[in-house]
């Protein structure tokens, strides 16, 4: 059979995150390599760039060009939150068609490789031949298949980065702090905080993620005893948690949706604000703060994983090699083998479109408020190398006036 000739397009969906433009240049590059390849187009915004048919020629973007996009956060070809149902799938297809596309790579969450589920089922109804892989991406790390999602690694650093700042900070003047990061069904990116533990006292004392149960009366408990054992607490929280019937807590304070019917769970701050009401109308404890982290934690510059860029570059280069070499479909997905080291799979696009997974429970403590040694070792080679933190190491000068001001 010879080669299926025509274009490759490419789009990215979802959520920006700090390592996406590797596995678009990956999927560019290597498909420029394939003389069956006539041109590569580029998307922008998605696939609603794709029913606008706004394409860029990437065939004529030079190496170098690509290489400094590659480094560079957030979606180069810049993204949507449309969610495409059959209808509109029919329209990229016609799309596509129209413009000899015999190659789609979509870069994005579940979401997205329904997205490629749905247009490969119409060309396969159409008698069309055209290959559609889907390119995981997620900071959620709620993918289905694959062992951790590009994207997810360099997120993580910074959320362990943010947190292990916080800590110095914490430790100088105690207090309470609370931290809630994003996860709206799955916990990783906040129990990535746990990374920024080095000392035994340091924080974050207290995780609390959506797959458990969150009440008032156990919280002010936890906290108490953190504090009552440190002189200070430290608590990442998840967006998403919620109570023992499955409503999430920021839920009392919104019903702001986002363009995929999700209730906006973090945009307003209200979680924290609430939390650390809790904590002062229960405690005599006095200096309490709430951030909430939000966006930052998609795209923050110059935060990066060395293994989670040079993993999403290999989804993008297998995505292309899959297709076009291979002549295949599916969802490019990631296997962990030894310690540390990965390989690359195709898995089905109906095992991973639409439906998420969460944190297993071996990741999470028996009391449900920390993470366990299993989940640490799952992330820390995501992660990489993180910055030194250093305390003082010298003698105590014994008192000789015996006075002294109590407090900090």
């Amino acid at each position: 059979m010879p080669p299926l000739q025509g274009k490759v397009l490419v789009a990215q969906g979802g959520g920006p995150t700090a390592v996406i433009n590797q596995s678009l240049v990956g999927a560019v590059l290597e498909s420029r390599k394939f003389p069956q390849v006539t041109r590569v187009y580029g998307a922008q915004h998605g696939v609603t760039g794709i029913i606008n048919e706004d394409f860029l020629d990437l065939t004529e973007a030079t190496t170098h060009n690509l290489e400094q996009v590659a480094v560079t956060p957030s979606s180069g070809l810049l993204s949507t939150r449309d969610k495409p149902d059959a209808a509109y799938c029919r329209e990229i297809f016609k799309v596509c068609k129209a413009h000899d596309v015999r190659y789609f790579f979509y870069v994005g969450g579940n979401d997205s490789a329904d997205t490629c589920r749905i247009v490969n089922e119409q060309a396969n109804e159409a008698d069309y031949e055209m290959r559609v892989i889907h390119i995981p991406k997620t900071i959620d790390n709620d993918l289905k298949v694959t062992d951790h999602c590009p994207g997810y690694g360099s997120a993580a650093k910074y959320v362990a980065q943010a947190f292990g700042g916080v800590n110095l900070d914490n430790r100088a003047l105690p207090g309470v702090y609370i931290g809630v990061v994003m996860g709206r069904h799955a916990g990783f990116l906040t129990a990535a905080a746990s990374l920024a533990r080095k000392y035994p006292d340091d924080g974050p004392h207290l995780i609390y993620l959506p797959e458990r149960s969150f009440s008032k009366a156990k919280f002010i408990k936890d906290v108490k005893a953190a504090y009552k054992k440190y002189g200070r607490c430290i608590i990442a929280v998840s967006e998403g948690i919620v109570d023992s019937k499955g409503k999430a807590i920021a839920l009392q304070f919104t019903n702001e949706k986002d363009s995929h019917g999700n209730i906006q769970l973090s945009g307003t701050g209200a979680l924290g604000d609430l939390l650390s009401k809790w904590v002062r109308e229960s405690t005599d404890i006095k200096r309490v703060r709430a951030d909430t982290l939000g966006y930052i934690q998609r795209s923050f510059l110059g935060c990066v994983s060395e293994v989670d860029q040079h993993e999403a570059r290999e989804v993008g280069e297998k995505a292309a090699q899959y297709s076009i070499w291979h002549n295949l479909d599916g969802s490019v997905a990631i296997r962990r083998i030894g310690d540390y080291a990965v390989e690359y799979f195709l898995a089905r696009l109906k095992d991973v479109a639409r439906d998420s997974v969460e944190m297993p429970s071996k990741f999470i403590n028996r009391d449900g408020n920390y993470v366990t040694d299993s989940f640490k070792n799952y992330v820390r080679p995501l992660v990489g190398n993180l910055p030194t933190q250093a305390r003082i190491s010298a003698p105590l000068v014994p008192k000789l006036h015996g006075k002294g001001r109590a407090g900090r």
